[in-house]
């Protein structure tokens, strides 16, 4: 683990019995190896054909990439989440939906970024990222220098990086990286474009307390250029 990990805690409360017997049985033939990766297309990681590849970084409880992929069948998904009941429950969202177009990375995702090849993703979102809102742990949030570099280099020409948060200060900290780097332009025109989920947005329990806590989230989309 680096030094200044953008995840917390990696284990929760004890795994439920079905979630334990998914991760043993289910998971090996879904969980990425870093070490074939190197110059193998990603398209390869799926059993059947799909036309693009998108990552999601630190997927939670899975709502919305589980959602996603349902809705998406002919797009190879990539879950990276350090979680361990995180990637438990996903592993039997995933082996009870019969899903073919989910893979899941369940630790860091920084080594898993450096293995994957240039312009290799469509898409990679970033949703409710822990926000470290203490000014001694900001060096800890993932949208950094370094990440920006990654997510730059992943993308495909015209590929989108989007990102959803409730703190005004980790969107105003991303705003600002983001739009002052010349590789990505914000595609928000209204204010409606970051205000309002995106098309298809199923929500998610994180997002759901934010609400009723009285916190507006915000949804943020960045094109590479």
């Amino acid at each position: 683990m680096r030094e200044t990990a953008f995840y917390g805690r990696r284990k929760g409360k004890k795994l439920r019995a079905a979630q334990a017997t998914h991760l043993v049985r289910d998971l090996p033939a879904l969980a990425i190896d870093t070490a074939t990766l190197d110059g193998r297309p990603l398209a390869e990681l799926f059993p059947h054909p799909v036309r693009a590849v998108r990552l999601e970084i630190g997927f939670g409880g899975g709502e919305h990439l589980l959602s996603e992929a349902r809705r998406h069948p002919d797009i190879g998904y990539i879950g990276a989440e350090a979680f361990l009941n995180g990637i438990a429950k996903m592993t039997a969202a995933i082996a009870e939906a019969g899903l073919a177009n989910v893979r899941l990375h369940g630790d860091d995702v920084v080594p898993l970024l450096d293995r994957l090849p240039d312009g290799a993703l469509e898409r990679i979102d970033l949703l409710y990222p822990d926000p470290w809102p203490k000014r001694r742990h900001w060096k800890r949030r993932f949208v950094q220098a370094d990440n920006i570099d990654r997510i730059a280099r992943l993308l495909a020409p015209g590929g989108h990086f989007r990102f959803a948060t409730d703190i005004e200060h980790y969107a105003a900290w991303t705003l600002a990286r983001l739009n002052a780097d010349p590789r990505f332009e914000w595609t928000a025109r209204r204010a409606d474009d970051w205000r309002l989920p995106w098309e298809g947005w199923p929500g998610t329990r994180y997002e759901a307390k934010a609400l009723r806590e009285g916190r507006r989230p915000g949804y943020y989309e960045f094109r590479r250029i």
